[in-house]
């Protein structure tokens, strides 16, 4: 009998260091599973952490550091550019329509160059130093035309270049999209840009004759005629379809071309007078006494306000310390002066009504 229980004692001992091992054996297959999906998921965490941070790169350049102060740059330098002259009226083919209000930009070497397809095309330098350039290269005006074919689109009156101003001509060609392939200086200040876009591709996409109105068209078929007649020279001929391309708004006229350069120069030159102090009329004077009364009066309510520290109101000090030491140029006696004969004149204004 007690043999019998030695025996079953042993058995059960066995059975139970046997489910141990099973326990045991089970516990390290489940760590070993645990420990395999944590690698796994971690190994595509990473992956996924790398294809965003790659996608981030192509898509969303990084905010940060110097390419946050070009993308600040480029946006500020956009805002202050100002063409000289409007651009002309949309014309040509009505299916170019479909790149107006749109810009296309692209870095070529040292520079970005924007095109703003009837309006305007402008030139960014991509440099760290201290006055990079940055400017309007053409402002849109006509087109230029060779047998039958839109070929170009004339920009004119970009900024100062010495004694001219600068241009840019457009070529137009066949492209699977629409993108700015390169720019050339054939001459001084006179720029040549290759613009690709799915508009040029068909046969008869650019063609001038389509484009005009039935009364143009019968008019350019008697021009031929009467070249073919002999009744007209070609140079005869090349003056009539120019003042056909004129009446159809694809060209401006001579007189049109002094009118807009001479407003340039005007714009120009009041512009000039206002920054130096000098005003053509009472009513611009009278706007500018009114700006720098109401910026005298908030600088007088910042100064009152006692929540305003002291930094600032010793930065406000300063700048009137330099105003005084500044007084003595060219531009600020002539200011002080208007403003002055300006005051005398409004408080003399004030007087009469006050009499009467």
């Amino acid at each position: 009998m007690g043999h019998f229980y030695f025996h079953f004692e042993r058995k059960l001992l066995k059975m139970k260091i046997d489910k141990g091992e099973i326990i045991q054996q089970q516990f390290v297959k489940m760590c070993k599973k645990i420990i395999f999906y944590l690698l796994f998921h971690a190994y595509f965490t990473v992956l996924k952490g790398i294809e965003m941070v790659n996608m981030k790169i192509v898509e969303e350049p990084s905010s940060y550091g110097m390419n946050n102060f070009n993308n600040q740059q480029t946006q500020q330098e956009d805002n202050q550019l100002k063409m000289r002259v409007s651009p002309s009226k949309f014309s040509g083919p009505q299916h170019l329509t479909r790149l107006v209000n749109k810009c296309f930009s692209k870095q070529i070497d040292s520079y970005t160059y924007k095109l703003c397809p009837f309006s305007n095309v402008s030139q960014h330098e991509d440099s760290y130093r201290w006055n990079p350039y940055k400017g309007i290269l053409g402002v849109w005006q006509e087109w230029e035309i060779h047998n039958n074919t839109f070929v170009a689109m004339v920009m004119r009156e970009g900024d100062n270049c010495g004694n001219l101003f600068r241009s840019m001509k457009v070529f137009l060609r066949c492209g699977n999209k629409n993108e700015i392939v390169n720019v050339s200086e054939p001459s001084t200040c006179q720029y040549h840009m290759n613009f690709n876009t799915p508009y040029a591709c068909h046969p008869h996409a650019m063609l001038v004759f389509p484009t005009l109105s039935e009364e143009l068209c019968n008019e350019w078929e008697l021009i031929e005629g009467r070249l073919v007649n002999e009744e007209i020279t070609i140079q005869g001929y090349k003056k009539r379809l120019h003042a056909l391309f004129v009446k159809a708004g694809y060209y401006l006229s001579g007189t049109a071309k002094d009118k807009l350069s001479k407003e340039a120069v005007k714009k120009e030159e009041k512009k000039e007078k206002e920054e130096n102090g000098e005003f053509d009329t009472l009513y611009q004077c009278t706007q500018e006494y009114q700006k720098i009364k109401q910026q005298l009066d908030a600088l007088k309510m910042v100064l009152k306000d006692p929540m305003v520290d002291s930094k600032t109101k010793d930065r406000v000090n300063k700048m009137e310390e330099n105003d005084k030491q500044n007084k003595n140029s060219k531009g600020s006696s002539k200011r002080k002066k208007f403003i002055s004969k300006l005051t005398n004149l409004m408080s003399k204004k004030d007087n009469t009504h006050g009499e009467s």
